[in-house]
């Protein structure tokens, strides 16, 4: 019996003792046969769009759902994932084992910089935080792989100067306690991550695995993404940085004879940002004594997405994902506490013997969403969707009658276009729309903004940022960007339509129908490789109208006021090295 005699140790392994119980059940479920269990870190420049291009020219496995991220190079099926088109070395080992079934690879130098001159704007970029002013991320790292082994570590350093910009401005002691009250209390989701400096160390894309083909079993802190969108997903993106999980999935599709399964089930560890929703100042005006603050405990998140694709409907892929989390306090230790994602989707099923609904007693926040995926190779096209709730329905008549309750969806499309050249360049075009305001049928039916909870008062995040579309809670999206394409190589232009949380705007200042809160954005983006080199970078143009909801007077004429309009520009340039 090993005794463990140091406390912080014994903290450390009592803390997580709930993702060792995850691996420990996950493993006991995990069979077949060894391979390659390199994966391609959510969010890689160049390569995380590239292959998903590919398979719409008809170059990778059309099975593939692309909607379980990161991908495996058992999925990619190239010796070097990063560099497809054999330009360079394929094999980037420094060490080899005597029997060659081990090796140790260099894993590529990626370093990104970012600056924001106004105020934060931005998504899908891991550890990075929203910040105003200058930021920069670096991350290197190695990948070893024995027999059935493999260990990635790919930490990251993150930097912002978080400088101070103007926040919101609830206006009246009303309007503050609306904000605390249907908002702030109700998530970790700071304004600004202190009120200097902010420099952290993450785990990143780091992950230990058995690999049985075509399933693996591990632990990981690697970003996940779940669903088909590009821009955003409603369960689980690249938005926040990565937690500590334990994780089951697929490493390629399962083929049967009915057709070719995908999935995942994760269990893992969620952790709070430490920072108020906004940095008190201790002005009275602004009633910072509205707020509460959070549970000193950590979170339990559970997840599953699973995806099928018939056989008899080649390139037609749907599926579901389903997310639990409960802070630890209020777990249990049967197996369905850890795992607890096939339970019911309807509440008539916990009624009690009172006739009240006992689902709550749990003081879970549930998640669940339906997706599907259409890719034509012959025509170089791809449609898909995401539709998803944060409340489930009564019964099956409740869902039929009123199926937009609680919703959120994402919709978008993608077209190449050849451009009959020697160098088979294409042009790009792609539209995408996220809308997570919350419906009508809120006015009329107790609802929550996605993201934001009663019992799970940290809400939908991890450090601070949300788990889901990196737009954020009651936020919605348009997106369209027109792109040249020729191999790796990239040149675009992007424009979008951000409209910031409505459904705080209605919770605040509905009574002003003027006041909304819409950013307009126009950006260009290129990406270019050159040997073993990768540049990309990208300058973004932004226009934000009614700035935080503010308007600068009252006329008397209602409609011909001045907004507090804001000009916002964003420049972004990284660089990878490949070895």
């Amino acid at each position: 019996m090993v005794k463990i005699i140091n406390p912080n140790a014994r903290r450390f392994f009592e803390n997580n003792a709930a993702i060792y119980r995850v691996v420990f059940i996950l493993i006991i479920l995990s069979v077949a046969v060894a391979a390659k269990g390199q994966t391609l870190p959510v969010g890689t420049p160049f390569f995380d769009d590239y292959y998903r291009r590919e398979q719409l020219l008809g170059r990778l496995d059309s099975t593939v759902s692309f909607a379980i991220k990161p991908l495996s190079n058992q999925v990619i099926r190239r010796q070097n994932i990063y560099n497809p088109d054999s330009s360079l070395q394929n094999d980037r080992s420094i060490f080899h084992t005597a029997n060659k079934k081990g090796f140790v690879q260099l894993l590529p130098i990626n370093w990104q910089h970012q600056i924001t001159t106004a105020y934060p704007y931005g998504w899908n970029d891991g550890a990075m935080i929203p910040s105003k002013g200058y930021q920069t991320m670096f991350s290197a790292g190695v990948y070893a792989e024995y027999k059935f082994l493999s260990v990635q570590f790919r930490p990251e350093f993150v930097f912002a100067q978080n400088a101070a910009y103007q926040g919101f401005n609830g206006n009246s002691e009303e309007g503050w306690y609306n904000y605390y009250f249907n908002f702030a209390n109700r998530i970790d989701y700071p304004e600004r991550f202190g009120n200097g400096g902010y420099t952290k160390f993450f785990p990143g894309q780091s992950s230990v695995r058995l690999n049985f083909h075509p399933i693996s079993v591990g632990v990981s802190t690697e970003n996940l993404w779940w669903g088909p969108g590009m821009r955003n997903s409603l369960l689980m993106s690249n938005t926040a940085p990565g937690f500590l999980h334990a994780t089951i999935n697929t490493t390629r599709p399962i083929r049967t004879p009915i057709g070719s399964f995908e999935g995942q089930i994760v269990g893992g560890r969620l952790n709070s940002s430490g920072y108020t929703p906004r940095p008190f100042k201790g002005i009275p005006t602004e009633y910072d004594h509205y707020y509460i603050n959070k549970p000193d405990d950590w979170r339990y998140f559970s997840g599953l997405v699973l995806s099928y694709q018939p056989k008899w409907l080649p390139g037609l892929s749907f599926g579901l994902t389903r997310s639990f989390i409960v802070y630890s306090k209020d777990m249990g230790n049967k197996l369905g506490d850890y795992i607890p994602l096939f339970q019911s989707g309807s509440k008539a099923n916990y009624v009690g013997p009172d006739g009240e609904n006992r689902q709550d007693e749990g003081a879970q926040d549930q998640y669940v969403s339906f997706f599907g995926r259409l890719v034509l190779p012959a025509a170089k096209f791809e449609v898909y969707g995401e539709y998803g709730r944060n409340d489930h329905p009564w019964n099956q008549r409740d869902l039929t009658v009123m199926p937009n309750h609680s919703r959120a969806y994402i919709i978008g499309m993608r077209k190449l276009v050849p451009l009959n050249n020697v160098h088979q360049d294409l042009l790009q075009v792609n539209f995408e729309i996220t809308q997570l305001e919350m419906p009508k049928t809120a006015s009329q039916r107790e609802s929550t903004p996605f993201y934001v909870h009663y019992q799970v008062l940290d809400g939908y995040t991890h450090q601070g940022q949300v788990l889901g579309a990196g737009i954020g809670p009651g936020s919605n999206l348009q997106s369209i960007n027109v792109s040249w394409l020729r191999g790796l190589k990239q040149v675009g232009v992007q424009l979008e339509r951000y409209v910031h949380n409505n459904d705080l705007y209605y919770y605040v200042v509905s009574r002003d129908l003027r006041r909304n809160w819409v950013d307009y954005s126009l950006a260009f983006h290129g990406e270019w490789d050159y040997k073993q080199f990768l540049f990309y970078g990208k300058t973004q143009f932004m226009k934000a109208y009614n700035y935080q909801y503010q308007i600068k007077d009252n006329p008397v004429d209602y409609w011909g006021f001045k907004g507090v309009d804001k000009f916002n520009f964003q420049l972004q340039l990284g660089m990878m090295y490949r070895f």
